[in-house]
């Protein structure tokens, strides 16, 4: 073996011949390194993006910048041994929810420390070597961070959402009119999500897909509602409070849990002496919950 095949060089051009490695599963280790560099680069813009505090927004973009450094010196090394450019391609999707993003940074950034420790185990160029142990320690502690800003924004997320929709409602030891109408409309709106997220990991159900459409009509019953009595419209944040279910069967008992919760919210607002208007709303979205939660335990049976 030429001791000198897997030489770093920054220096002139040589021929194709020169540059071309015969260690096709290295070549291939970096060119995939390289996509999920890019991969990294392009989540963390979104993650920013989406970050609820200043202080998150600066720690992710941090974290993408080192991603951009590796970006940069794997592609070097990616020609030098091969002699062409990269492809470079988002080989995974990032979650549309920031603390479902956080989650899956988390685990991205620990898989890919043993990736490249495997990497620079394998590679005879000490130059090759040591880029992807710096690298790889820079992946564990970027996952450190991650675990960090996944578990603040958990513990957060539990806390708001014991004072959120459904949940907020049957919490609450006082009701006014006001509130009933936020607590409502912001429960529709987690069902919305809740129902989006489980139709994009799982694809079309049918079950989910025509609750999701009552749901909308749910909101829109309950939208005239706070022009007719001037209470202003809530923040929307439900995604703040969706978690992907692990399966098929998880995702209709979750749709079970919410539908008891919603039912039990409006059974509570219906024990208040309500204007007529809203007594009538509201029992037509308790009745309609009624039926949508007989929906999901029949489809809880089937799976």
């Amino acid at each position: 073996m030429n001791p000198n095949q897997y030489l770093y060089y920054y220096g002139p051009s040589y021929t194709d011949y020169d540059r071309i490695t015969n260690d096709i599963q290295l070549v291939n280790d970096i060119q995939k390194a390289i996509n999920g560099e890019y991969s990294a680069i392009n989540c963390y813009e979104k993650l920013a993006k989406d970050a609820p505090t200043k202080e998150e927004k600066n720690q992710i973009l941090e974290i993408q910048r080192d991603e951009k450094r590796h970006l940069e010196e794997f592609s070097k090394i990616y020609i030098n041994l091969t002699g062409r450019q990269p492809s470079y391609k988002i080989i995974e999707q990032c979650p549309d929810q920031y603390r479902t993003g956080i989650e899956f940074a988390l685990k991205d950034e620990q898989k890919t420390v043993d990736f490249y420790l495997d990497i620079a185990d394998n590679a005879q160029d000490p130059l090759i070597k040591g880029k992807f142990r710096r690298a790889a320690a820079d992946e564990q502690n970027h996952a450190v961070w991650f675990l960090f800003l996944f578990q603040k924004n958990s513990n957060e997320s539990y806390r708001q959402v014991e004072k959120y929709g459904a949940k907020g409602a049957l919490n609450s030891t006082t009701l006014e009119l006001p509130q009933m109408l936020i607590y409502a409309l912001q429960d529709e709106y987690l069902a919305q999500a809740r129902y989006d997220n489980i139709l994009a990991t799982f694809g079309n159900i049918r079950t989910f897909t025509a609750i999701k459409e009552a749901e909308l009509r749910h909101i829109n019953a309950l939208l005239p509602l706070f022009d007719r009595y001037q209470v202003p419209l809530p923040e929307e944040k439900s995604q703040l409070f969706i978690t992907t279910p692990e399966s098929i069967k998880a995702a209709f008992a979750a749709g079970v849990q919410g539908e008891i919760e919603n039912v039990s919210m409006y059974e509570k607002f219906l024990s208040f002496n309500i204007p007529n208007n809203l007594r009538t709303v509201f029992t037509q979205l308790r009745n309609a919950s009624l039926n949508h939660l007989s929906a999901f335990e029949r489809g809880l049976a089937r799976v």
